[in-house]
């Protein structure tokens, strides 16, 4: 199966978006010859019950400046304004037709192997091929059992990515820089919108 001209869909909570996360897309966009990269964020994530999270606008308002202007990628609203909590499986059926070059799912290899506790977990495998990002400690032999047997697995050739979306939010709390670690315009967001500085879960 060949990935050529599809669009990438990469979801996530990005809370924040960090340079892992754009050098993901980068390399998802290159290396498969994608024809676009869309952010999803969540909405409300289902498998975090509560955590106290940033508004969805302001997490959907921080990928869109990160990412306006560069080529071959956007954001999608589609989790934003979907009432109720995010489930991938709802997205994938929402998009499938809208793009009939065919849609992928990108992914960091931490998040898909715990695809058991995702809604319709069979469903999601049958439906998509994935693009996965090496994570720092997670394994990729896991992919070698089940419930991936039949899954369309394709693993980027990249760096893994060691940043940590969690750390970000706790330097900010201790009103830290986390510049180094984000684009620009996150960090300016972060701080001027006082995001997370009065977080009480990470």
């Amino acid at each position: 199966m060949s990935l050529r001209g599809r669009v990438g869909l990469f979801g996530g909570t990005f809370n924040p978006l960090h340079n892992g996360h754009l050098l993901i897309a980068r390399s998802a966009l290159a290396q498969f010859d994608l024809s676009r990269v869309f952010f999803v964020p969540n909405g409300t994530p289902p498998n975090r019950p509560g955590e106290r999270l940033p508004p969805k606008q302001d997490r959907f308002r921080m990928v869109a400046e990160a990412v306006e202007g560069e080529e071959g990628l956007a954001v999608s609203r589609v989790e934003v304004d979907r009432e109720g909590p995010s489930y991938t499986i709802d997205t994938i059926r929402a998009l499938k037709d809208d793009y009939p070059e065919g849609i992928c799912f990108i992914i960091g290899a931490d998040s898909l192997s715990q695809i058991d506790t995702w809604r319709e977990p069979e469903a999601v495998i049958a439906s998509v091929p994935f693009i996965v990002a090496p994570r720092q400690g997670a394994s990729l032999s896991v992919f070698e059992r089940e419930p991936f047997e039949n899954a369309s697995i394709y693993v980027l050739e990249m760096p893994e990515v060691d940043v940590s979306s969690t750390d970000l939010r706790a330097k900010a709390r201790r009103g830290e820089t986390i510049e180094p670690w984000v684009p620009a315009q996150v960090a300016r967001y972060v701080v001027e919108h006082g995001l997370y500085r009065d977080a009480v879960r990470a």
